[in-house]
């Protein structure tokens, strides 16, 4: 039986992969077009009448990194109402409206973009473009829907005080960012939801979403001609600009620092991260699969199998590239019973200086870009992801041909290249961790923030990895 099983679930799995590259295969193959509509709003679009479906992913500069001080978490609140009543649709017949003809409609804010994502089938396209305009010019903002999702949000902040994990990472970015908006929760606090009223959030869609803040990506069932009515249809009503605050950029303070907070769990949870690049630096692609090396590879990498396989001290180790729009971490993590935590860090400091000093060899380069190039395709697992990839590209200026370059990004790194990026980029002594726990041998050099830092009024000018 358990043949069998294994038999069928392998068919299974192999009939996705198929399904994943052939969608791969046409992705590749079709042209990414640049679309206008006759009232200036650009999209880029990839046309696939296969499905009637339409993804449509759009995002405006600008995130929680913008929210005023004493009100953090604006931008996230209005994430979670526009879609909860709209023009003549209160809450309950707006969701209803979405829900009876099959149309899927969200927002999300991250510190940098507030983002948008709408999926219909095609047979439905113009009432999903319908509330997708009404959510963003004429959002109601009514009280019960207004008052239950600040009661969500408030129990999410509740629940991840009391999660180890969501305070490592907090107090990581409240060591790295101390006098600056990225150093504040995105969710906000008890006391900033508070804050927070109706005006709040009129004054944020009326300031905030607006055309020269707008990218979008679009995959599915319609054409360039079709989809450029679409975008003055949908969008057509933003005004054309609005506030021109921005963000400074910063560089992480705190370098090297570990903070213990004492917590009596059985697993420590330990983060990690010191200086990165951001994503148009020119040695972003070399610092990619050099990370991939050191803890981006998963079951390959060398912090997996320095830490976990050899000596079996932790389920998993992982590091990554984190760039945003103002700053670029290399970030990483490790969750360990409390007397591993120290022989953990130690052997994750030691290959982070290997890893400078020697740089990975050719064997290791070699797969690493194997890996990456091959399974770029299996990204393009469904049409939204292929939008968002769309949109990203868009945000970060990587170019409308960018699908068809970005292998040879890859494929282009030597192993000359990958050895000064390491050395250039790897620096144990800016590694900062905060561990959360009761953990062994592990030495405090600070204490953890107090308060959650007021941050900056932003005053003076806030993604698609590899």
């Amino acid at each position: 039986m358990l043949h069998l099983r294994f038999l069928r679930l392998s068919a299974v799995a192999g009939l996705a992969l198929l399904t994943i590259l052939s969608l791969a295969a046409s992705v590749r193959a079709a042209e990414v077009q640049k679309v206008l509509s006759p009232g200036g709003i650009e999209a880029w679009l990839i046309e696939d009448h296969g499905n009637p479906i339409l993804a449509i992913e759009f995002a405006f500069s600008g995130g929680a990194a913008l929210d005023p001080v004493g009100k953090e978490g604006l931008a996230n609140m209005v994430s979670g109402l526009l879609d909860e009543g709209a023009g003549s649709y209160d809450s309950t017949a707006f969701r209803t409206a979405l829900e009876n003809n099959s149309i899927s409609l969200s927002y999300s804010a991250t510190k940098d973009t507030f983002s948008g994502s709408l999926r219909t089938l095609t047979r439905n396209r113009e009432k999903a473009v319908e509330l997708l305009r009404l959510s963003l010019t004429e959002p109601r903002f009514d009280a019960e829907p207004l008052e239950r999702i600040k009661a969500q949000i408030l129990t999410g902040i509740a629940r991840r005080e009391k999660d180890p994990d969501a305070l490592a990472g907090r107090t990581l970015w409240q060591l790295l960012y101390p006098d600056h908006a990225y150093g504040r929760e995105t969710s906000g606090t008890v006391d900033s939801i508070a804050a927070i009223d109706s005006e709040d959030l009129r004054a944020f869609v009326a300031e905030r979403l607006n055309l020269k803040r707008l990218k979008i990506g679009v995959v599915g069932d319609i054409t360039a001609s079709e989809l450029a009515s679409l975008l003055d249809e949908a969008f057509g009503a933003l005004p054309a600009a609005g506030d021109t605050t921005l963000v400074a950029d910063v560089a992480p303070a705190n370098l090297g620092e570990t903070v213990v907070i004492d917590a009596p769990i059985p697993q420590s949870i330990v983060a990690f991260a010191q200086p990165g690049l951001k994503r148009d630096d020119p040695d972003y692609y070399v610092a990619y699969v050099v990370n991939h090396i050191l803890g981006g590879g998963g079951f390959t990498s060398r912090l997996f199998a320095e830490v976990r396989e050899k000596r079996g001290l932790a389920y998993s180790v992982y590091s990554y590239l984190l760039p945003l729009d103002h700053t670029a971490l290399v970030y990483g993590g490790v969750a360990t019973a409390g007397e591993r935590v120290g022989d953990s860090l130690n052997l994750i400091r030691a290959e982070w200086e290997r890893l400078a000093e020697e740089g990975p060899t050719a064997e290791e380069l070699e797969a690493a870009k194997t890996y990456l190039t091959g399974s770029f395709p299996l990204r393009f697992s469904n049409s939204g992801r292929i939008a968002g990839m769309l949109l990203g590209m868009q945000i970060e200026n990587l170019g409308i041909d960018y699908l068809e370059r970005r292998n040879d990004y890859i494929d282009a790194v030597t192993l000359e290249d990958a050895r000064r990026v390491a050395r250039k980029l790897f620096d144990v002594k800016n590694l900062t961790v905060v561990v959360v726990g009761q953990p062994q041998n592990v030495v405090p050099t600070r204490a953890a923030p107090e308060e959650p830092p007021a941050g900056q009024p932003a005053d003076t000018e806030g993604k698609t990895q590899g």
